[in-house]
């Protein structure tokens, strides 16, 4: 069994990060001390908008979407499936219902 096969399942869960790399979102692990503590994700668009996800675990998860100034525009804290489910839903920032208005901004926004 894969490294994948056997975290998928053991948390099931996790099938949704793999939901955001089928989208073209890109990931990297996190470590401390030689064990895994987080899996950053990023999404970046064309026009400079940036969607990025942090999971610590499959009940502590943050997703949110910045525009091209940094401005925080979504976010949602919860568990990973309905972090994911959030930022799968949101549409595209060209779209006329994407959100628009900065809510703050993002202190040292991670991207690769």
């Amino acid at each position: 069994m894969t490294t994948e096969g056997a975290a998928l399942a053991e948390f099931p869960e996790l099938r949704r990060l793999v939901d955001l790399r089928n989208a073209g979102w890109r990931f990297l692990p996190v470590s401390s001390e030689g064990e895994l503590v987080e899996v950053r994700g990023v999404r970046a668009w064309p026009d400079g908008w940036v969607d990025a996800v942090t999971v610590r675990f499959t009940t502590d998860a943050a997703g949110l979407r910045c525009d091209r100034a940094g401005g925080v525009v979504w976010e949602l804290h919860g568990g990973l499936t309905e972090v994911v489910d959030g930022l799968l839903s949101l549409p595209s920032p060209s779209d006329e219902g994407a959100p628009r208005l900065v809510v703050r901004t993002a202190a040292g926004l991670w991207t690769p």
